[in-house]
Order: structure tokens, then sequence, then C-alpha cells
């Protein structure tokens, strides 16, 4: 069967643009109903039971049958065995990778994650004090994919942030089980461990790890068990079974965000190899059918001849089934009136990964205000960004990049306002207290700052 990779051909100029383009944007974050219920139960079991739910789940879906926790726990000697074990040639770019993302969130700390304070006219400071989590979870996929670029991406910001303890967790499942798409009859005492990863949490200086997975997982994160420490806030991403739990114990710890298919939007002005952008388009494409690949060009001939690279690159594809599902599915080939439009309509699009494919993208990158990240260039492509440019790639998706930011040191921190009124401002400020608190009707807001003034305000 020969496979066709057909994204919708879109013009700004057609009268049903407005429609096409919003069935096209149109996918839905709604959780299938079973698998909500199914997460209430898991998550408010683990809560009760602790190690003995967690410990059955894991058999039932993972298929790895363990006596105890304790026999789910990675070590120190495990991550860095594993790191040993690997060709010498991964063991560089792991440690590349980790320098270059430590390096970018080492300059962001200093930007945006220090305390800092001043002192008005009348003496009193006032400023912010910021602090480190103490500890926090982070959930790296197992069974079908396997992440180690993600582990260092959450790891290693919250390291550089302060954070004392990151507690990871990572299934390890059964081939033939539940979680690997199996009928879940295979049962073992070992599950597959990925050393890419293992390795990766010894580059990244993961605290404690156990081989867990699922709602499961989550949820002996965010409660706590005797073995499995409660974190402050479980970041990292997973399967809709995660993102359900993680939206369930979003309160009772904080979270990062609730990721949607992956997304890349290219903006060209047609002087980019074809084959460049049309690969582009298949790094999204290939992570998952509802992937959504986008280009925005004003040049007809250009689009033309992407789709054309596009039908001579997809044969060559080991995830060719994949990429071609999420293309004609999702994906969409745009001529613009112009540049300007085109990232007019990125803004209201708001991808997750915009790459603007330009001889002069800075002319275009202050008109763009809405991405979870911009790669700047025909040379930048979004797979850089992925492993080891610098900055996190783990970003807002499905129009998020509209309100919320990528994964940072920020998110390791937490930020508490100090005040230390000298007693000229105390005179100043207890004045304009006092009149608003009477204002409001509570007395004893009023009479505390009065009794700090010289000169006390009389209530009305």
């Amino acid at each position: 069967m020969t496979l066709v990779a057909a994204p919708a051909r879109l013009s700004t100029a057609a009268t049903t643009f407005e429609a096409d383009f919003a069935a096209r944007l149109h996918w839905s974050a709604d959780t299938d109903a079973a698998i909500e219920h199914r997460v209430a139960d898991i998550l408010a079991d683990v809560q009760k039971r602790g190690d003995a739910a967690v410990l059955e789940y894991t058999a039932r879906f993972d298929g790895l049958s363990a006596p105890s926790m304790a026999a789910l726990e990675l070590t120190q000697a495990d991550f860095k065995a594993a790191f040993d074990a690997i060709p010498q040639a991964q063991r560089d770019a792991l440690q590349a990778a980790a320098r270059r993302v430590r390096s970018y969130h080492e300059a962001q700390k200093k930007a945006s994650g220090e305390s800092w304070s001043y002192r008005d006219e009348d003496g009193t400071l006032l400023g912010q004090k910021v602090t480190p989590l103490d500890r926090v979870g982070i959930y790296v996929p197992g069974g079908k994919a396997a992440y180690p670029s993600s582990l260092l991406m959450n790891a290693i910001p919250a390291h550089v942030a302060g954070v004392q303890e990151i507690i990871m967790v990572v299934p390890t499942p059964v081939r033939g089980s539940v979680a690997t798409g199996g009928t879940g009859e295979g049962t073992s005492t070992k599950g597959e461990r990925n050393e890419l990863v293992l390795a990766a949490a010894y580059v990244a200086g993961v605290t404690r790890a156990f081989t867990i997975g699922g709602a499961q997982a989550v949820a002996a994160l965010a409660y706590g068990t005797a073995t499995v420490p409660k974190v402050d806030k479980i970041t990292g991403p997973g399967n809709a079974y995660v993102a359900s739990a993680k939206k369930r114990v979003f309160g009772t710890v904080g979270i990062d965000m609730i990721a949607g298919p992956s997304e890349i939007l290219v903006l060209a002005d047609g002087t980019t190899p074809p084959d460049w952008v049309a690969m582009d388009l298949f790094s999204q494409a290939e992570h998952d059918e509802l992937a959504q690949s986008i280009l925005l060009c004003p040049d007809a001939a250009y689009i033309d001849a992407v789709q054309r690279e596009i039908d001579r690159l997809l044969p060559t594809m080991p995830r060719a089934e994949i990429i071609a599902k999420s293309l004609t599915g999702r994906g969409a080939l745009i001529l613009t009136k112009d540049m300007d439009e085109a990232c007019a309509i990125s803004n209201r699009i708001a991808p997750e990964h915009l790459e603007v494919s330009s001889t002069d993208p800075h002319r275009w990158e202050p008109l763009l205000r809405h991405a979870g990240a911009i790669f700047l260039g025909a040379f930048t492509s979004e797979s850089l960004g992925d492993y080891c440019a610098g900055p996190n790639h783990v970003l807002p998706t499905s129009g998020t990049a509209r309100f919320s930011s990528p994964l940072g040191v920020y998110d390791f921190q937490k930020r508490s306002s100090i005040i230390e009124v000298s007693e000229a401002g105390a005179q100043v400020l207890g004045k304009i207290a006092a009149e608003l608190a009477y204002g409001e009707g509570l007395q004893a807001h009023a009479q505390a700052a009065e009794m700090r003034l010289t000169t006390p305000v009389k209530p009305r």
C-alpha cells in the first residue's frame, strides 16, 4: 500500500478559509469519561492503601510483579551502571546536552529567579524572597516511548533552582503488558528498562527513582506512601491517564501543565530548501497521529515544492504511517497574502514550536506574540531545541502559549513578599490602611495600623 501524506491546502483568499481553518485547528482536550472514572478510583485507592495499591496496579498494568516497593526502587548504582554501559557517543551527547541546558537555566535564574528588595523614601524595605521547592517529582514516560531528553529538561532546571530532592518515576513494563498495548497476560519480576533514560538520570542528578507509572505513580508522588516521598510539585509528560491524574491532584501538589499533542508551525518566506521544511514538518508529525504540522507561506510555488518533498521523503521515514496520518488528519499548508498576514495567523494559533524560516527572521520576530518557543532562521531546526540548544523543550500546547510559558527555573521556585516598615513609613501607611479598613468595616485591621501612629485616625 502506498502511503500518502496530504495536508490540507488552504488559502486566506478563499471565502471558506475561516471555517476550513477552524476545522483544521479543532482538537478536543476532553478526556474519555471512562478514563476519568478509573483515574479517580486509582487516586483514591493509592491515597488510602499506599504502597500496597501501587504494587497491585504496577502488576496489573505493567505486568511487573514485585514483593515490595523496595524492589521497584532504582539506585544510584543502577544509574551509574547504565551510564557506563551505553556507547561513548551517547555518553558524550548526554553530557553535552546537559551542559547546555544547565547553562541556559543558570542564566535564566540570574535574570528572573533571584531575590530582590529596595527601600522607599521612608526607609521601608520592600522586596521578594525567592526560594526553591523542597522536593519535586518527575514523571518520565516508559513502555512504548522513552525520553531521556525530557528527563534532562525537567531535572536540570530543578537542580539549578536549588531543589534538594528530585524523585523520578518511570514505568518499566513487561513486554505484552497492558502498558505496552498487550493483553496483560505476561508478568515478570523485572520490566524492560531503558538504559539511556537511567544514564540521563545519572547525568541530571536524580535523587531517588521508582519503576512505577500511570495514575498510580502520580498518586504516590502527590499523597506520599510509606516508601515514596510526598512531593511539592509534579512535572513531566505522560499518557491520558497521567494527564488526568495530574489535573486531579493539582491543589494537593503543583503541576507544570497539561500537555496536548505536539505542534510545529513554520513561517516560510520561500528561501529555505523545501526538503528542510518538509522534514521539520515530519519532526512533529512522527510523534503522534494527533500531532499538528502547519506551514504558512505567501509563495504558492514554494508550497507546491514542499508538498513534492513530502511525497518524496515520506517513504524513507521509519514512522511513515504515523507521519502520513498526522499530516493528512491535522496538517495544513496555508497560502497567505504576505508574511505580515502569516505572522497574524501564527498569533491566532499560538503554537508550541514556531520556526521563522526566513533570510531575515528578526524582521518578523517582533510581530510574533504567542508561541512556546521561537526558532529563528533556516538553520534553527526545532529538533535542536528538543535536545541540546539549551532552552527547555517542555512547552505549552493547544493554544495555551497565549497565557503560559515553557518549563523553567521559575517553576521550581516560589516567592515570598518581604515587608519591613520603618517607623516613619508606619506613619504614612498606617493612615492609609486605617482609612480603608474602616471603610470595609474591619475595625481590628484599622486599630492594628493606628496603634503604630503618633496621631491616630479617628473612626467614622
